[in-house]
């Protein structure tokens, strides 16, 4: 599973195929190998009879390793990581970061398949598939690749229910780089299924997530206020500081290419007054609320004042 967790704590994982499904996918890619080996076969007989045996030996041993060896190969490299066993079984192979596979990696995992699955009838390749956490043969961890499941049933994003209005921009001030991605992912399906739990059981999983937070944060859970609606505003705050921060860095790269299309010094000081970097927005945390910038006015543009940048300074 991949570790990656967006600002909203939803998790981006692959999911690994397993040893039933890849033994079905292998099986359905040797049968159609047999059938063409044995059509290149008679072939071969049919055009081979005035040569002598060693002749013909030697052709049958170079169809064998170009058909069950070579066309494997050549089939995973043109259709990146989907042979026709694996897309009947919606399976891909692809890199451990998640990338296509290439010629180098197909070449690698045919070449230690020869070994563990034709040589072994599988045996060595079920086994370290068993042993693998991900079920990974020998060829996957030479080759650098894993086998994952393409077709997954597509989940329906759960709504995080936002907190009381009193709540919103009032934990501004934490500090919720500690926090880890786990937590984060913990606190978000919580929310999204608390109300199907028991009150009880609800409510002492709240304090206990809450106290986890809290902890990380360094600042103790202010009392009176619950610790479901403690969670949300914390969760309110991250996602609020994500848009700012995706926001501040748009606004700063349009200021950056301002810049160095006018080549105006007055031009430059005065955009440096919006999201660059003279106004101090990127030296330090953002505290403040974020609010849609409303666009400067006729009389703010004759006073000389700068034009708004939709930043709210913390009062």
């Amino acid at each position: 599973m991949s570790e990656l967790v967006t600002g909203e704590a939803v998790a981006l994982e692959l999911r690994p195929a397993r040893l039933p499904s890849r033994a079905l996918a292998v099986l359905l890619d040797l049968v159609v190998a047999v059938l063409a080996y044995f059509g290149v076969s008679v072939v071969l007989i049919l055009t081979t009879a005035s040569l002598d045996v060693a002749a013909r030996t030697a052709l049958s041993v170079a169809a064998f390793v170009l058909v069950l060896v070579g066309g494997p190969i050549a089939v995973e490299t043109l259709s990146h990581g989907r042979s026709l066993g694996k897309l009947a079984c919606g399976l891909r192979v692809v890199r451990d970061d998640g990338g296509p596979i290439r010629f180098r990696h197909a070449l690698v995992r045919g070449a230690i398949g020869v070994v563990e699955i034709l040589m072994t009838f599988g045996v060595v390749a079920c086994i370290a598939s068993l042993v693998s956490e991900r079920g990974r043969r020998l060829g996957d961890v030479f080759a650098g690749t894993l086998v994952v499941r393409e077709r997954v049933p597509e989940a329906r994003t759960a709504f995080v229910p936002p907190p009381p209005p009193w709540l919103s921009g009032r934990f501004s001030g934490l500090d919720l780089s500690a926090v880890p991605d786990r937590l984060w992912l913990a606190v978000r399906q919580y929310l999204t299924r608390m109300q199907q739990l028991d009150p009880q059981v609800g409510w002492a999983m709240a304090e206990r997530l809450a106290t986890d937070v809290a902890a990380r944060t360094g600042a103790p859970v202010p009392q009176g206020i619950p610790p479901a609606a403690y969670l949300a505003a914390v969760v309110q705050e991250r996602q609020a500081r994500e848009v700012r921060r995706v926001y501040a860095n748009g606004a700063t790269a349009a200021g950056s290419t301002v810049q160095s299309a006018s080549g105006d010094s007055d031009s430059s000081s005065s955009s440096g007054s919006g999201f660059g970097s003279g106004s101090g927005f990127e030296s330090g945390p953002v505290t403040g609320a974020y609010a849609p910038p409303t666009g400067a006015g006729p009389s703010s543009s004759a006073a000389g004042e700068p034009p708004a940048t939709g930043f709210v300074p913390p009062a």
